[in-house]
């Protein structure tokens, strides 16, 4: 492909994310791959420099674009110039500019959720959105269950270890983590640095009964477990029948103990009566904006709205009473969101009967290295 034939896929592939942050479709990945599944005569080279591409224009428009042509040419002026005189050129190029024509506005979040994380960050909000939008690294977490943190070491001197962790590590850009044998063995899982602090605030202990609320694939869960260490009751629940399938077998490779609910939305008590004021420990890892995740996925910051954030406010807040009632006097309760939006975060805390006074911690990658997390710690009075 030529350069301006590598031009004109983007634009179309932008217009199919544009479309998909508008109406809730699939990710931006999933769109790439979609993509090229089709068009066989594009090399590995135009595949990655068209990706590339089409993740430099997403992270450089901070409200989501008229269009991809709007995108690329608003990306373009702020940030390479070079990519305009691709424009009408020869070799499948996209058609020539036309004055006046649109082009989206070159910043780093849409205004109404700049707003909101300047309550955060203050004077120091360009910093951490700029790093909001940088390139994610590649991080693992041992397994304890099955070996420990210097034996991997020892086989990949390349890897280094993540602080805050005992067991983090980060790897090169680029490993193909699920082609090695340290994963099909199970010695190891992919799991963000931050998600790893998240998960180890809980600190569950052996022999106790531990409820992850919100489980998901069950990244968390299994890193629960481990610290477990085969003893006691887990308990992952989810309301995505999809996402918690994924669950047992990655907890057959890690050696894990799980137990696994599937609950209606709004009815999640009657699923968990068994539970209710018996619970050592609850994890909350709930549904948010992702905002603090925008590294792994721009385009998210096109695909929310002020009614959308109102919904999963109410369903935090929902989640937050529930995971009250399965805990007992002296429990653990951990409340986490991959977000930095201060809704869902400290504003979720002002009213919350019968715990204890709120811990919290607030991470990001410009200051820690890893996704945005809010991480708020209490207890059962």
């Amino acid at each position: 492909m030529t350069p301006a034939a590598r031009l004109a896929a983007a634009i179309e592939i932008l217009d199919q994310v544009i479309t998909a942050a508008r109406d809730g479709g699939a990710a931006a990945d999933t769109i790439i791959q979609r993509y090229f599944s089709t068009r066989r005569y594009a090399g590995s080279k135009d595949r990655r420099a068209v990706r590339d591409l089409v993740f430099a224009v997403v992270r450089s428009a901070g409200e989501r674009p008229v269009s991809g042509r709007a995108a690329v040419i608003g990306h373009a002026r702020a940030h390479d110039p070079t990519l305009l005189a691709l424009f009408g050129a020869a070799g499948h190029a996209p058609p020539p500019l036309v004055h006046g024509e649109p082009a989206a506005e070159a910043g780093l979040a849409p205004h109404w959720l700049r707003q909101l994380l300047e309550q955060r960050f203050g004077a120091d909000t360009d910093r951490q959105l700029a790093a909001l939008l940088d390139r994610a690294p590649l991080d693992v977490r041992v397994n304890r269950l099955k070996t420990n943190r210097a034996a991997v070491l020892a086989d990949h001197p390349d890897w280094t270890a993540l602080p805050d962790t005992e067991l983090g590590l980060r790897l090169p850009s680029g490993t193909n983590v699920d082609q090695l044998p340290d994963y099909s063995e199970g010695w190891i899982e992919v799991q963000d640095h931050g998600s790893q602090i998240a998960a180890a605030a809980l600190a569950a202990r052996p022999g106790e009964t531990v409820v992850d609320l919100c489980a998901g694939a069950g990244g968390k869960t299994l890193a629960l477990a481990a610290e477990m260490a085969g003893s006691g009751r887990l308990i992952a629940c989810d309301t995505d029948r999809a996402r918690l399938s994924q669950l047992p077998p990655r907890a057959e490779r890690a050696g894990a103990a799980v137990e696994t609910r599937l609950l209606n939305p709004a009815a999640e008590a009657g699923a968990l009566a068994d539970l209710m004021g018996g619970c050592d420990a609850v994890l909350i890892d709930a549904p948010c904006s992702g905002s603090g995740t925008w590294r792994r996925n721009p385009e998210s910051r096109w695909r929310l709205t002020r009614e959308r954030l109102a919904r999963l406010v109410a369903t935090q807040a929902h989640l937050i009473r529930l995971g009250t009632a399965l805990l007992k006097p002296g429990g653990r309760l951990v409340y986490v969101v991959c977000s930095l939006l201060p809704p869902e975060a400290e504003a979720q805390l002002a009213d919350t009967p019968g715990l204890a006074p709120w811990q919290t911690r607030v991470l990001t990658p410009a200051d820690q290295g890893c996704d945005g997390f809010f991480i708020a710690q209490s207890s059962r009075l």
